[in-house]
């Protein structure tokens, strides 16, 4: 694990504007960083030179923020006014935040987290949490077939498809019946969506796997989607292939991550019902 440490440069903010609350959080660490002598931009399309993009918003605000972050290699750091914030590094009442120029000159740690790219008709879409195929607006299951490394595996009747990094293993991925990846695992995960089948389970596949989706029904086009945004319509008789993103995304932490503690404390992982903490 590496680590960033500077006393000046270029400071990407990219905020949740639809929330006030966001906007007010932006704006306390905007002026801190001013005040260290920082460069603070906001607008997209001054990120390109940035040492360090920081998100204020939620999970879905650090996931779009990848996105820009990704190509530059630049890293990113989340402050959560959102609901869930398991992504991002810091609670809105974290005291910590008002320092983050003083945590930055003595050194950020850098981790790095794989992602997706899923390939339709030439167009290459990213996502650093998943990649979903689902059926359109047929009301009966399709068959979905998939193949690993132009190997067929399987052809399974359901909604859709959802490929998952262990980023997004703890997103939709496990809402749709998938496991939890540790973000130290080279690998990612696919599961169907409401299969309707009894013998149709998660699966996890090397990172380094080609994987392609495909729905042959004549009259029911797909959906792809990516971290949550829908991208392309898919055609009957054409595929989508998901693979790694030749880049990782860069995350600064302040702190080393501890995954199962992070679960606990925003899932309640093996938190009992009769803990007051539920």
């Amino acid at each position: 694990m590496t680590t960033l440490a500077l006393s000046t440069g270029k400071i990407a903010l990219y905020i949740d504007h639809q929330r006030e609350h966001a906007r007010a959080m932006a704006a306390r660490v905007s002026d801190a960083f001013a005040k260290s002598g920082y460069e603070i931009v906001q607008s997209p399309g001054d990120f390109t030179g940035a040492n360090l993009i920081v998100t204020v918003g939620g999970d879905g605000t650090l996931l779009r923020a990848a996105r820009l972050a990704v190509d530059r290699e630049t890293p990113i750091i989340g402050i959560n006014t959102g609901r869930l914030g398991f992504l991002t590094e810091f609670d809105e009442d974290d005291p910590r935040i008002t320092h983050l120029p003083e945590l930055l000159a003595k050194g950020l740690l850098i981790e790095e987290r794989l992602a997706l790219v899923a390939e339709y008709e030439d167009t290459s879409h990213f996502a650093l949490n998943d990649v979903v195929v689902r059926k359109g607006g047929v009301p009966r299951i399709v068959p979905f077939s998939l193949r690993l490394n132009e190997e067929a595996a399987t052809e399974v009747p359901a909604d859709g498809v959802c490929i998952a990094t262990p980023t997004g293993s703890t997103a939709y991925f496990l809402s749709a019946g998938g496991s939890i990846i540790s973000p130290r695992v080279d690998a990612f995960g696919i599961v169907p969506l409401l299969p309707h089948t009894l013998f149709s389970r998660p699966i996890i596949v090397p990172a380094s796997s080609r994987i392609e989706i495909r729905c042959d029904v004549e009259p029911a086009h797909a959906h792809l989607e990516c971290d949550g945004a829908a991208v392309a319509e898919i055609e009957p008789g054409t595929s989508v292939v998901v693979e790694r993103h030749a880049k990782p995304v860069h995350f600064a932490r302040a702190a080393p991550l501890h995954f199962f503690e992070r679960l606990e404390e925003k899932m309640q992982w093996g938190v009992s019902i009769k803990d007051r903490r539920r």
